[in-house]
């Protein structure tokens, strides 16, 4: 019998990420992916006899489950991408997503591993909101699993999380095809994997452009509209202001934004700012605050993707991999050329 061909195989076969494959062939609307990159997963998809549908080769004694561990789902919004993609991806096989916040407490993890071990799931996906590194479960050792926004040490699992530093790098990178040279970064705290990776970013990206780190105009100070607005009055106060700001997320943003007004002065005709994680608020700021997304919802459907494919026997070398999903800029109304000097 002939195997059965995979959106790996698809992916391949076209030149692109296993994430643009599932969007493309599940109809997802998305500005990234072009006409011409969609026609050519099409074409590749006919020419394999790719074919959606049921994993036929899922063991009939096994339920069409898979488990979705998650540390936290209130405090942020970025939960529902998680779990909306790995629901959606998965419904197109006929499988079921079962949720469990869990706190990150073992107890509670242990008890819903036994529930879903009586399900015999086919795996699991064990998911943190805040990308970091993370020990994981013994028990996860005898269940297919991929970790999702997070990663083991040992790599005794595959796992996908964002691409903080290109997303870095590509924030800073639209500040200097502006025409800015002294661009601020209001970096979140060093002990978030997140922050420390962006960071790189945007240092890469000045050292890119051959525009020298000015370490005065990098500034700690949290993740919070607060912390944001007190930076940016001190990146103000300078005698020599940066021309643009690049904040560690977009609450940050919002901050600076508010800061900008207070001295009477605009976005981005005065000071251009750019955020990251493309909230829902972004597009509501004045004007649209330029970010960078967080693509939550392409990591959750590689990860059910990931399982699928073990699911299959697809080769055992990509068991251990660690995948970066682009995190890609999203331009609006916050970026213009500097002032004149």
């Amino acid at each position: 019998m002939t195997k059965r061909a995979t959106m790996v195989d698809v992916a391949q076969r076209a030149g692109v990420s296993q994430a643009t494959v599932s969007l493309v062939l599940n109809g997802v609307s998305n500005p990234r992916v072009s006409d011409v990159t969609r026609a050519r997963v099409m074409e590749a998809a006919e020419a394999l006899g790719y074919r959606k549908g049921p994993r036929h080769n899922v063991p009939e004694h096994r339920r069409p489950v898979i488990g979705l561990l998650i540390d936290e789902v209130s405090t942020t919004p970025f939960a529902m991408p998680f779990i909306e993609g790995a629901r959606d991806e998965a419904a197109l096989q006929d499988i079921l997503i079962a949720t469990f916040c869990t706190r990150s407490d073992p107890k509670i993890e242990s008890a819903a591993l036994d529930l879903l071990q009586e399900l015999n799931v086919i795996g699991i996906l064990y998911t943190t909101l805040t990308t970091r590194q993370i020990v994981a479960p013994e028990r996860l050792n005898d269940i297919p699993t991929v970790l999702v926004n997070c990663y083991d040490k040992h790599r005794r699992h595959p796992s996908v999380v964002p691409g903080d530093v290109a997303g870095g790098h590509a924030a800073t990178e639209a500040l200097l095809k502006a025409g800015h040279r002294r661009i601020a970064h209001l970096k979140g705290e060093d002990w978030i994997d997140a922050a420390r990776e962006r960071e790189k970013g945007y240092r890469q990206a000045l050292t890119t452009w051959d525009v020298p780190v000015d370490e005065d105009l990098i500034l700690m100070g949290g993740w919070t509209v607060n912390g944001g607005r007190e930076l940016t009055l001190k990146l103000l106060d300078r005698q020599d202001p940066p021309t643009a700001i690049f904040c560690f997320n977009d609450r940050m943003a919002v901050g600076a934004y508010d800061a900008v007004k207070s001295r009477g002065l605009r976005v981005p005709e005065d000071i251009s700012v750019v955020g990251f994680d493309d909230e829902d608020l972004a597009s509501y700021m004045v004007p649209p605050l330029s970010t960078v997304l967080l693509p939550h919802d392409e990591m959750a459907r590689w990860a059910v993707g990931a399982l699928l494919d073990h699911n299959e026997g697809i080769s055992s070398h990509r068991t251990t991999q660690k995948i970066k999903i682009e995190c890609p800029l999203v331009e609006r109304g916050s970026i213009a050329a500097p002032l004149a000097p």
